[in-house]
């Protein structure tokens, strides 16, 4: 059997499954996030399913233009975007804001490095509007406005529009699509500058979100040894927010592991919140795929289908064994109920 279409079909169709069962538990609960995580997961199948038809059946201009739009540029910018908002009333709006400035950056640098032709102005208009919206979010953040992640959905819809504008007219050389010699994986270098480091600037900042946000919500639900203690209280001086506010990555680091003997033990006597070990799978989803399409980006792709699959399989395991998202597990679109689980307390 050929991987590259195995592969990516299994990809496909585990999603568009997960994309059901997102959209059923929103219907009942009318979760932002619900509705933003399957907008994301219907990308990601419909990406991969580009990818088996371009495997099983040969590739052609119109797919190539698909795969790259949805897959490239979409997916993980819908899926850290969901995070977003499942951690709206939390401090995350500060990591979020540093995701959003590590993406400009590296977008920035990346033109810098690798001169990709047709860029123009596009590195320093992306690296700007990602610190001008970083500061929007940080600045809502502070003061506890729990409508920060609708200052990240106008970058990731505004940015969805304007892509789809610009893959849909740019003009492509023959035969307007192009794959790997040596895995025969598509890769995306047709694509003019100004389009290509687009995908920097979307899969960073949404592979850090879902990453980062998993490991925040597992920090945040598990029992905890604070070895290193941080405030991040508005009400104390600004000098000493500000070093706070650089010594929180650091504390919830090293507190994570310190706590780890506590929750492996909590996990055992089945006492462990699930939102712990669901988390820690979805940052793997996050991460697998996250550092295979990196590579793919720059020219190593033959782990590109197996990071993708690996990447849905931990992602939609991950959201199963979570009560906050799924507190019913049931048949998409059925009143059949396979299993009914109580909700956990909000915090540990």
């Amino acid at each position: 059997m050929n991987p590259n279409v195995v592969l990516p079909l299994g990809s496909s169709l585990l999603s568009f499954v997960f994309f059901a069962f997102l959209i059923d538990q929103w219907r009942e609960r009318r979760r932002p996030y619900q509705l933003v995580w399957a907008i994301g997961m219907l990308w990601y199948a419909l990406s991969a399913g580009t990818e088996f038809l371009g495997g099983a059946f040969g590739w052609s201009e119109p797919l190539y233009r698909a795969w790259y739009l949805i897959g490239a540029i979409w997916v993980a910018g819908w899926l850290g975007l969901g995070t977003a908002f499942l951690l709206a009333r939390t401090r995350f709006g500060y990591a979020f804001a540093a995701s959003l400035v590590l993406a400009g950056l590296f977008t920035f640098l990346t033109q810098a490095k690798y001169s990709y032709a047709g860029s123009g102005p596009a590195p320093v208009v992306y690296f700007a509007i990602a610190v001008a919206i970083a500061i929007a979010v940080a600045v809502a953040t502070f003061r506890a406005d729990d409508r920060w992640p609708w200052l990240a959905a106008a970058v990731v819809v505004g940015g969805t529009v304007v892509s789809a504008v610009m893959v849909a007219l740019v003009k492509l050389p023959a035969p307007g699509w192009i794959v790997a010699p040596d895995t025969h994986i598509p890769t995306g270098e047709l694509f003019p500058g100004y389009i290509r480091l687009l995908t920097p600037f979307f899969n960073i900042t949404g592979a850090f979100a879902l990453v980062l946000g998993a490991i925040y919500s597992a920090y945040i639900f598990m029992p905890k040894r604070r070895v290193i203690r941080y405030d991040l209280r508005r009400d104390q001086p600004a000098s000493q927010f500000a070093i706070n506010l650089l010594k929180a990555p650091v504390a919830i680091g090293v507190n994570l592991v310190a706590s780890l003997a506590t929750e492996i033990r909590d996990l055992v006597t089945g006492r462990l919140h699930s939102r712990v070990p669901a988390t820690i799978l979805i940052a793997l989803g996050g991460l697998i795929p996250a550092i295979t399409s990196g590579a793919n980006r720059f020219g190593a792709t033959s782990g590109f289908f197996v990071g993708e699959f690996l990447g849905v399989v931990f992602l939609f395991t991950g959201f199963l064994v979570s009560i906050e998202v799924f507190r019913e597990i049931r048949i998409p679109f059925t009143g059949v109920v396979l299993q009914r689980r109580q909700a956990e307390p909000s915090s540990t």
